[in-house]
């Protein structure tokens, strides 16, 4: 397995492909969930995704401050079905997070979670911020991550 970490006009056009494909898969298909992916503002996000072999299997991408919120935010946080319960996913926001403490130097991240992975994020440092509400027909909350500094 292979992490990549790239601002999008570094990414190739078969990983924006594959990106995409993963994204869909998961979040349109899977969860019977239409909705507009391409939002213009993946020209703004940094790409964090991992590659078993030709697939791209996990992915996320962190948005910078200004754009979504106030705050650095991560988002469409996605891992391959056949990827699952093997702390992926959490490997794979434990580089996110240190990814924009160390080198965006941003100690406030907002995400907004699906809400039945709640206990999942809040594992991470993440704390509700907001009831639950539907966005695209899908309950979701608003959670906050805060860095602790010493």
């Amino acid at each position: 397995m292979k992490w990549s970490l790239k601002k999008f006009f570094e990414l190739t056009n078969e990983e924006v492909y594959k990106i995409l494909k993963l994204r869909n898969e998961i979040f349109i298909v899977e969860q019977s969930c239409p909705y507009m992916d391409c939002d213009g503002k993946d020209e703004e996000s940094y790409h964090l995704f991992a590659e078993d072999g030709k697939d791209i299997i996990a992915y996320l991408r962190m948005v910078k401050k200004g754009i979504i919120y106030d705050d650095t935010a991560i988002g469409r946080v996605c891992v391959n079905k056949k990827y699952r319960k093997n702390n992926l996913g959490r490997e794979m926001l434990l580089r996110a997070i240190s990814f924009i403490d160390n080198e965006l130097n941003e100690k406030k991240i907002k995400i907004q979670a699906q809400s039945y992975l709640r206990d999942f994020y809040k594992s991470l440092g993440f704390k509700e911020i907001s009831d639950n509400y539907l966005e695209d027909g899908i309950l979701h909350i608003d959670m906050i991550y805060n860095k602790k500094v010493i």
